[in-house]
């Protein structure tokens, strides 16, 4: 297993009055702490990337076999699986190629036995597969719609449920979907691909909250990369630094043992953030009518007493003390 770890403590400041001996064990604790957190190892662990046959899904496997994972690189039948396969090799790394449909279910539950019964085990699954079909909303056609459904969100669901089981019983597991900001955030013509990148995000929030009891962390990563997906959406001037490499940082930081759970990570040209769903403190009104709302709308879009929620019952029980409040 990968010997990163997470350390409580991380802000904890010297007084300026410790003796010498101890400010340098500080400093010493803090640099083994650096040394720690930068050595992540995957050796012994197997992990499967879907979409891996090109861009961000070629770079994470890279990154991850770099790291000493035994790598399964997905793609669809006819696909590029075995030459990037064959590249990680050649590097000294391991790899295999399984070509396979992440929207055939029956195909999906095939190469889930496949690896299981070779190698005993899954680790890492890193949801990756994507494909567009961009047209504004009163353009597009329900097939557009479906079928960008059907692989981003269906075809991440077909595998994580195959594997699901074995990770429980192994008590171990790391799960990455792939979000995007055009989830988050919104963009025009993507109608499609957003609503399907943000239901992502509800799945990493309850399956982080089912996985927890198991070692299961799962969680969600917001890249921008320039890919042949998004080749049109960046500008040219600094399309270079937004390089696939520069994401699979990420996922590596986020497929490790010392990995949070239901984090929603951007990445993009080698900066990374936190995303988060937050609410405003809001207001409570004992006989709330539609004019009420609005005029009171500044005070419940004020968002400097903004909270997130880990879960349902934690927000309701926010919800029922503003109720009971005087």
């Amino acid at each position: 297993r990968d010997s990163s770890r997470r350390h409580r403590g991380a802000n904890q400041r010297r007084s300026t009055s410790s003796p010498p001996a101890f400010a340098a064990l500080l400093d010493l604790r803090l640099c083994l702490r650096h040394i720690i957190a930068m050595s992540i190892d995957f050796d012994g662990q197997i992990a499967i990337i879907t979409g891996a046959g090109g861009g961000l899904g070629r770079a994470h496997a890279v990154e991850l076999a770099r790291r000493n994972a035994h790598v399964i690189v997905n793609d669809v039948p006819g696909g590029s699986a075995e030459q990037v396969a064959d590249e990680i090799r050649a590097a000294g790394s391991s790899a295999q190629a399984i070509e396979a449909d992440i929207t055939d279910a029956n195909a999906v539950s095939k190469m889930a036995g496949s690896v299981l019964d070779q190698h005993k085990r899954v680790d890492i699954l890193v949801n990756n597969a994507g494909i567009l079909r961009d047209k504004s909303f009163a353009n597009m056609s329900l097939e557009e719609w479906r079928s960008v459904m059907e692989v981003h969100l269906f075809g991440a669901v077909h595998l994580t449920h195959a594997l699901w089981p074995s990770m429980k019983q192994q008590k171990y597991g790391r799960i990455l979907f792939t979000s995007s900001p055009s989830g988050l955030y919104g963009n025009f013509g993507q109608a499609n691909y957003a609503a399907a990148k943000m239901a992502l995000v509800g799945l990493v929030n309850t399956l982080a909250i089912e996985g927890a009891k198991y070692n299961i962390c799962v969680n969600a990563l917001a890249p921008l990369a320039a890919t042949q997906m998004t080749a049109d959406l960046l500008p040219e001037s600094i399309r270079e630094r937004f390089t696939p490499q520069a994401v699979s940082a990420g996922v590596a930081a986020l497929t490790s043992s010392g990995a949070p759970s239901g984090a929603i990570l951007s990445a993009a040209g080698g900066g990374f953030a936190l995303a988060k769903m937050l609410e405003s403190g809001g207001i409570q009104l004992d006989s709330p009518s539609a004019e009420d709302i609005l005029d009171r709308w500044d005070e419940i879009a004020d968002m400097n007493s903004a909270m997130g929620f880990a879960s349902l019952p934690e927000h309701l029980e926010h919800v029922i003390e503003r109720m009971e409040a005087p």
